[in-house]
């Protein structure tokens, strides 16, 4: 694999739909403008090609076909951002590079080849599987969120239900030393007491 050729891709995805700026915020007049971007620039590469001959010629055209499908899946995730869409992306991109890779193999002969091959097979295996590990990753940790959220919702609901239970408990202990000062007094002057602590700890 050719660490070179990963930069470039990604820097084709930037150039071709401008990530950051459009993030969750594309509308589809962006979206259409960015595919036809994307058209335009692999319909350019494809014909720089024609100046290459050989396996060259090969390499060029793959890797016109590998930035124009990665540019597009990743135009796709940005306009759909989701766990599922970044994946599919990653795996786009692994395919790319692993094409382009067995281009360049050709160059090569007998052993060599055989290993280049090789080499490719198990780099695109290990992108296609850090994809996959990105995306449970992802998912697993949303999930995570949820369950908090939820158990934070939980607490703060117990929470202010039992901040309200020792209010209510402490008006009932407050109401209750209100009546018994109310015992030091007589006929009205207890009765008068006894309403003002009603009121006054709304047991009206």
């Amino acid at each position: 694999m050719n660490p070179s050729k990963i930069k470039a891709i990604t820097l084709a995805i930037s150039l071709a739909v401008s990530a950051s700026a459009m993030a969750q915020t594309m509308t589809k007049d962006q979206y259409k403008s960015a595919n036809d971007r994307i058209a335009a620039q692999f319909k350019s590469a494809d014909a720089t090609c024609g100046s290459s001959s050989g396996n060259a010629k090969d390499i060029c055209k793959a890797e016109a076909s590998g930035n124009q499908k990665v540019a597009k899946a990743e135009l796709e995730a940005e306009y759909k951002p989701s766990a599922d869409a970044r994946y599919k992306a990653r795996v786009v991109i692994a395919d790319a590079n692993y094409a382009v890779a067995k281009e360049k193999c050709d160059d090569r002969a007998g052993n060599v080849k055989d290993v280049c091959l090789k080499e490719a097979k198990a780099a695109t295996v290990a992108d296609k599987a850090d994809a996959m590990a990105k995306m449970k990753t992802v998912n697993a940790n949303e999930k995570a969120a949820e369950t908090s959220n939820k158990a934070n919702t939980k607490a703060s609901i117990a929470g202010a239900d039992a901040r309200k239970d020792a209010v209510s408990d402490k008006r009932d202990a407050d109401y209750a030393v209100a009546k018994e000062k109310c015992d030091a007094f007589a006929s009205e002057a207890k009765t008068n007491c006894l309403n003002e602590a009603k009121v006054r700890f709304g047991k009206t």
